[in-house]
């Protein structure tokens, strides 16, 4: 079996956040650290899909796409999903 590793950050909150973090992870019966470590993966997945989001609006740009052609497509490709799928 795999042992986890970890590596310990220490972080400074705010007295106001930091009584907020400890009231939340007691509702929840959640340690601070497990609540902060959710928070990080949260806002880091939030990132990607913003960088993600920006570089297809950017790329659709460029070759002249409108909302309405995206939606058209996406709408093309799934029901072309559900068809492959005898649905």
């Amino acid at each position: 079996m795999r042992t986890k590793e970890r590596q310990v950050t220490t972080i400074w909150l705010p007295p106001t956040l930091a009584r907020s973090a400890e009231k939340v992870a007691e509702q929840e019966g959640r340690t601070k650290s497990e609540l902060i470590r959710e928070a990080l993966r949260q806002y880091i997945w939030l990132n990607r899909w913003s960088r993600l989001r920006r570089y297809g609006t950017a790329k659709a740009r460029d070759i002249g796409l409108k909302q309405e052609d995206i939606d058209t497509i996406i709408h093309e490709q799934r029901r072309a999903k559900k068809t492959a799928r005898g649905r």
